[in-house]
């Protein structure tokens, strides 16, 4: 298929499905660092601050921050068995359809999670609207970039990449103006419902990919068995890492546990700072993931990735505190300005949310490369499997760093957040050096 010379209204249709079914998939994921502390806070019945002595303190939010980490895996989990069930749907069936399917599905169970009465049935709703969060974004990204000509791909990867974080600062904006408590979380899972009238509307203004019905003319996709039974294997699983240094390094510290970390330092007194610490964290991740394709595109893809998990690192270092989990003997040992420099943050004000914007930028850049990079990697009659199997099945290996950060806020760190995040971030080390395995794709055609 060549390249269409004017852009027509199907193009624009198609983007802008793609931009606010990945936005108010963002909106939904941004609602649960919101909620989540307030809803365990009803369900597992803790006692007001007042009433609790320093220690009682430690050991409930050892609890809340536990079973964060459970939701956590569980959206995780969900995500990527969506991811696969619907990649596979979509190149057995078409992108649109099964996009309108994953949007009714991540509406729909995220208002049911207003009926939960207890924190295992509210991880349940949480991991089955997960499974439509997780099958929208390979739909999406692949039916953008089948659609419009080859030479919008960064630009249009930034825009697909910033929508989920418009999402985010919607929520974010919502946590500022209005408390979340744990009698009023219930009505903000409700009101997220609201999007699966967008599903309807996509079956109805959407065209189908021509790719897709191209390439399907030759035969039934057979996307698992092209995947892992031929060359395909080897990008598979370095895009599959690519995408689990990403997920673990948000999911594992940035999106959940610096929100709640930031609800811990302002205190009851400030119920606003962890709305408007996720607002920073949102204004930041969308001007991150509008550049790194940028970058992308003019350095090339394997460059661009190294330089933003360096970033990473270094900014995640800072803001958690790298020298927090240095045995003692080593940090004394340390030049005074890098113990200064990578102390972290101790306080909520406003070098902190500065810290926050910076922290969203860089580690939600990945968001803006990976699809510019995945949909390079396989050919048309796969693209929405092996897309969703690369980004998805990275959130299991994100989902067992949630896990894990949860473990060390109660078992290690004794309540800890910035100690746990601390040592989950590390793992920017294992992308620094993967990616220069990966193939370089910078300035050849999507492949058919």
């Amino acid at each position: 298929m060549t390249e269409t010379k004017r852009l027509g209204k199907e193009q624009w249709f198609v983007l802008v499905a793609a931009f606010l079914g990945w936005m108010f998939d963002g909106l939904e994921m941004g609602l649960f660092p919101i909620a989540a502390r307030p809803a365990l806070h009803e369900l597992l019945e803790v006692p007001p601050d007042d009433q609790l002595t320093a220690d009682e303190k430690e050991v409930w939010e050892g609890k809340v921050g536990n079973w964060t980490s459970y939701f956590v895996a569980a959206f995780l989990l969900g995500a990527a068995s969506g991811g696969l069930l619907f990649g596979w749907l979509g190149d057995r069936m078409g992108r649109v359809r099964t996009m309108a399917v994953t949007i009714l599905a991540y509406s729909l169970f995220t208002g049911a999670c207003a009926f939960a009465h207890s924190p295992e049935l509210l991880a349940v709703f949480r991991f089955c609207a997960a499974l439509g969060m997780g099958g929208e974004w390979s739909l999406g990204v692949a039916l953008v970039v089948e659609c419009w000509p080859e030479k919008f791909r960064p630009l249009l990867a930034g825009v697909i990449g910033a929508a989920s974080n418009v999402g985010f600062a919607m929520i974010a904006v919502v946590g500022m103006s209005f408390k979340v408590t744990p009698d009023s979380w219930r009505w903000t899972m409700l009101a997220c419902a609201t999007p699966a009238a967008l599903a309807f509307l996509i079956l109805i203004l959407i065209p189908e990919s021509q790719r897709w019905k191209e390439s399907v003319k030759k035969g039934a996709a057979k996307p698992l068995r092209e995947i892992f039974a031929t060359r395909l294997l080897g990008p598979t699983l370095l895009a599959i890492v690519f995408a689990s240094v990403a997920l673990i390094g948000t999911w594992a510290a940035i999106s959940q546990f610096l929100i709640n970390w930031t609800d811990q330092l302002a205190g009851p007194e400030r119920p606003f700072a962890k709305g408007t610490a996720q607002l920073f964290v949102s204004i930041g991740a969308i001007v991150g993931c509008l550049i790194a394709p940028l970058v992308g595109g003019r350095i090339g893809r394997r460059p661009a990735y190294f330089g933003l998990c360096l970033l990473s690192l270094l900014v995640c270092g800072y803001v958690f505190g790298t020298v927090r989990i240095l045995p003692e003997s080593v940090a004394d040992a340390l030049p005074a300005w890098i113990a200064s420099l990578f102390g972290g943050l101790s306080q909520y004000d406003t070098h902190f949310l500065a810290a926050c914007g910076v922290a969203g930028l860089v580690t939600a850049a990945f968001y803006g490369w990976l699809p510019l990079y995945l949909p390079e990697l396989f050919p048309t009659r796969v693209r929405t499997t092996g897309q969703g199997l690369s980004f998805n099945f990275g959130r299991i290996f994100a989902a067992a760093g949630a896990l894990t950060t949860g473990r060390l806020i109660r078992d290690v760190f004794n309540g800890s957040y910035p100690r746990a995040c601390a040592t989950i971030t590390l793992v920017y080390l294992v992308g620094m050096v993967l990616i220069w395995f990966a193939p370089e794709t910078k300035g050849k055609p999507l492949p058919e």
